[in-house]
Parts: C-alpha cells; sequence; structure tokens
C-alpha cells in the first residue's frame, strides 16, 4: 500500500491532477512493469488520501472528474515515505522461489518444460525492457524512469542466467 501512495503523491508533486492525470503519468513512468499497482485503486486511494488530509479537492467538476492537488501535510508525508523506501531492504517475493521449493514433486520432464517456458518468457522480459528504456524518454519520461527500467532488465537477467545453468544441472540429474 505505501508503494501506492508514493506513487500517487509522487504524481501530484508536478501539480494537481484528476485521477485520469495520475494514471497517465505513472503509465509514462512505466510503473506497470515494476509494481503491481492497480490503475483502478488510484481513485480510491486519492479519495482516501483527500480523506485523511494529504490531498485537497481543488475541483469538483461534473461527470465526477475530481481535480486534487497535495497538501502540506501530502508533501511530509511522500517524503517520509521516500525516505523510507530507499533506506528499507525487502525481500523480493516471488512465486517462482515458492515453486522451486517442491520441485521435487514434480518428475524430471515437468521440471525441464517449465524451465524451458521460462526461459523463454526470461529472453522476451529481457529484450522488452531494453526496448521500453529505448523508447521512454521519447513519450515524455524522465531520464531516471530508465533505470528502473534497467533494474528490472537486470533482476530478470539474473533469473535467466540461473535458468540457463540449472536446465543442464536437471538434465544431468543434479536438480532436484
Amino acid at each position: 500500500m505505501s508503494s501506492t501512495r508514493i506513487l500517487i503523491l509522487g504524481a501530484l508533486l508536478d501539480g494537481p491532477m484528476n485521477g485520469y492525470g495520475v494514471r497517465r503519468r505513472l503509465e509514462t513512468m512505466g510503473v506497470e512493469s515494476w509494481t503491481n499497482v492497480a490503475f483502478g485503486s488510484i481513485y480510491h486511494g486519492l479519495s482516501k488520501m483527500a480523506d485523511e488530509g494529504l490531498l485537497e479537492v481543488v475541483e469538483a467538476g461534473r461527470g465526477g472528474k475530481v481535480v486534487y492537488a497535495l497538501t502540506e501535510l501530502g508533501r511530509e508525508e511522500f517524503q517520509r515515505l521516500l525516505l523510507h523506501a530507499w533506506h528499507e531492504v525487502k525481500p523480493i517475493v516471488d512465486p517462482f522461489q515458492v515453486a522451486m521449493t517442491f520441485m521435487n514433486h514434480l518428475d524430471r520432464q515437468e521440471v525441464l518444460t517449465a524451465l524451458r517456458g521460462r526461459r523463454a518468457q526470461l529472453r522476451m522480459y529481457v529484450e522488452t525492457m531494453g526496448h521500453m528504456a529505448a523508447v521512454k524518454p521519447a513519450h515524455g519520461a524522465p531520464r531516471h524512469v530508465n533505470e528502473n527500467l534497467g533494474l528490472q532488465r537486470a533482476m530478470f537477467q539474473a533469473q535467466l542466467d540461473w535458468v540457463e545453468q540449472a536446465i543442464p544441472r536437471v538434465e544431468a540429474d543434479e536438480l532436484p
């Protein structure tokens, strides 16, 4: 939840916006590729943060289009959450690691098929992240947004490297 709060508050640093504007700003940053923010939760988050005094309604237009602006309390909360996120190291929760824990309950061919399929997906993600990094600046994303894409690409590449080493080990009956 704090990640969503940081994203919404951060999007509003540049000035007042409605929910659609916040969503477009986050899409420009490519957040859908490195966070699990549900774009539908933006509207609920905006309303909730307004109730908490982090945002103020500066315009309530027709058709339910509400424009929000950061309050001073919202700026302080953004800063607090941002610094906390920079200093907090958390494990990345990946369902694949849960599945690996029980790989001994699959036969060798099932493991190999799964690893080969994962390898293909990871190769595609590594390539996609490279393409996204090349085009994001042309769509108005700040340069530092590419750093997030680069980090995501490096994590996919690390998984790909592991998978490529694991396949011959499974084939040689060294795993599981």
